[in-house]
């Protein structure tokens, strides 16, 4: 891991998720690296969004009004992105499977979505290689151990995730 060392709050994070793609071997189009760039510091002093039901939330987007439904959509979106990258033990004490994050995500950003090839069209198509990015990210704290083997398998079973297959082999080599 190289040591963070830059002059501004945008160009830390820059720095951290451009670190973050190289692990994984990912490479963010520049209009979604930096949508994820701004996300990370959007909500980087927000701890209460763990608190929140995204269902509900999903819900009462999709019956506002347009303006109102792409605001609470995004955030929707934008949450369960966070909880599947950065918070995925979030998803066991809410006993759901973290893919149930990556759904109501990529179905947010769908559906706030106005033409294809738009912002939100490739974060909803994108939503499991920006998850990996995030994933990537949390391997550098000690409070946030990477997923287990078996968290590994469903993540890949279920979202394809190639983080999580990659960490699976891991697994299955240090085994042998």
């Amino acid at each position: 891991m190289n040591i963070v060392t830059r002059e501004t709050a945008t160009a830390l994070w820059h720095e951290v998720v451009h670190e973050a793609e190289a692990s994984c071997r990912i490479m963010l189009r520049e209009e979604i690296e930096s949508y994820l760039v701004f996300l990370l510091m959007r909500y980087i002093d927000r701890p209460d969004v763990i608190r929140q039901i995204v269902a509900l939330d999903f819900l009462q987007g999709v019956e506002s009004t347009r303006k109102m439904r792409e605001m609470v959509l995004r955030d929707v979106g934008d949450r369960c992105l966070l909880f599947a990258g950065l918070f995925p033990a979030l998803a066991e004490t809410r006993l759901v499977r973290l893919s149930y994050f990556v759904r109501i995500g990529q179905a947010s950003y769908f559906r706030i979505s106005r033409k294809s090839n738009d912002l939100y069209d490739h974060l909803s198509h994108q939503f499991v290689s920006l998850m990996d990015v995030l994933q990537s990210i949390r391997r550098y704290t000690r409070e946030n151990p990477d997923l287990l083997p078996l968290e590994a398998y469903e993540l890949w079973q279920e979202t394809g995730s190639e983080r999580a297959h990659t960490l699976l082999n891991q697994y299955t080599r240090h085994s042998k």
